[in-house]
């Protein structure tokens, strides 16, 4: 047992499969519960520094006022469809911070757990749907870079913490079936589409966030014009995931589902000491160690992902650095050989840590300018919209 758990922890710690985020931003348009739509709207102007939590989580942080505006009564009803039947929690449930789901912008998934959602609209009326699909222990906070330099284009952007991250609900870092975070993507997705039917919509997925874009397209490869990963998780590291580890950590799995494992160390998650430092101080963000249950569900998808590599032919653009130690860039050259789309690209970063979007100013810029680039790219033109 001993020399089970020992293997097993050595090889849980190095799967490389995590990602983090470095800083939060409010940014709340829809709160969706039962069949209720009440949208709000951000404006760029208005950013100065402070915490979602309630205290400043680093130098990145930002703030954005928030404006109300009428409802939205034209899509209750296919919210309604899609929702109503899920069961609504009788009395006022609070988010693991302890504020209530009432005051806050949410969905309810199928099991009746509250997801908190971020929306980031744009000015004019949206050319687009993007989703992003953040990684393993953070938050959707971490991603309004990204949104802001999207909703500068006219693209609608949102997203939603995953079930036992962030400010929803779900025991933390712990999931039965990692089908759970693809479905709630496509009730998160079939919400919006129910409000824009007529748009294109993209994905945008970082690292365990990377994995579960890449299934949610697999699953429904006709309902996306495409799909961004950021240091995607596609395949395990191979020196540390060798067949008799991974026959050792489900065996382990079996005994001990729950022990708690090493975590990773932040100072692979970006070059900038600024983003690693605000990325420790964030409160939403996971800072304990991974359960075997879990890493044993990073491999299950990780193998899927493998399986399904030959059967894409949908549109993707990978973005990785070459420094990373979280993610296998590996799995980023193997998904550019393995799969069938003519329409692909992959982008590596020389010398740079897992989160780009966090990393170095200069790979920020790029990543943010690539991003909308490649987007943009594939809109529809006017005369065909």
């Amino acid at each position: 047992m001993c020399v089970c758990v020992c293997v097993c922890w050595r090889f849980l710690t190095q799967l490389h499969f995590q990602s983090f985020s470095t800083h939060q931003a409010a940014a709340q348009h829809l709160c969706v519960s039962g069949s209720e739509l009440s949208p709000v709207r951000e404006t760029a102007a208005d950013r100065a520094p402070l915490s979602t939590t309630g205290s400043d989580t680093g130098p990145l942080t930002r703030k954005v006022d928030l404006i109300s505006v009428s409802s939205i009564q034209s899509v209750a009803g296919s919210v309604s469809a899609l929702c109503g039947d899920m069961p609504e929690p009788e009395g006022n449930r609070l988010s693991p911070q302890g504020v209530p789901y009432t005051d806050l912008p949410h969905i309810v998934n199928v099991d009746g757990l509250h997801l908190f959602c971020r929306y980031w609209e744009p000015d004019s009326q949206p050319k687009a749907l993007v989703f992003v699909a953040h990684g393993a222990g953070e938050h959707c906070g971490g991603y309004a870079d990204i949104a802001h330099s999207l909703t500068q284009h006219g693209i609608l952007v949102f997203a939603h913490d995953h079930v036992g991250h962030g400010q929803s609900e779900g025991e933390r870092m712990a999931i039965k079936n990692f089908q759970i975070y693809i479905r709630d993507v496509l009730q998160h997705i079939d919400i919006m589409k129910g409000q824009y039917p007529s748009l294109p919509v993209f994905i945008i997925g970082h690292s365990m966030g990377g994995g579960i874009s890449i299934l949610t397209a697999c699953e429904r490869p006709q309902d996306f014009a495409g799909v961004v990963l950021i240091a995607p998780m596609v395949q395990m590291n191979a020196e540390s995931a060798t067949p008799f580890k991974v026959f050792l950590a489900k065996i382990l799995n079996r005994l001990t589902p729950n022990l708690s494992l090493g975590s990773i160390e932040s100072k692979w998650i970006s070059r900038d000491p600024k983003q690693v430092e605000a990325y420790d101080t964030d409160k939403l963000n996971y800072h304990g160690g991974l359960r075997v249950s879990f890493g044993v569900q990073l491999m299950d998808a990780a193998a899927r992902i493998k399986r399904e590599l030959p059967n894409i032919t949908w549109p993707f653009f990978i973005l990785h650095g070459d420094a990373d130690k979280l993610c296998d860039i590996g799995g980023s050259h193997l998904m550019y050989n393995e799969t069938k789309s003519s329409d692909k690209k992959l982008k590596v970063y020389e010398k740079a840590y897992h989160a780009l979007h966090h990393d170095l100013p200069e790979t920020v810029e790029s990543v943010l300018k690539e991003v909308s680039t490649w987007i943009l790219e594939r809109l529809p033109s006017p005369h065909e919209s």
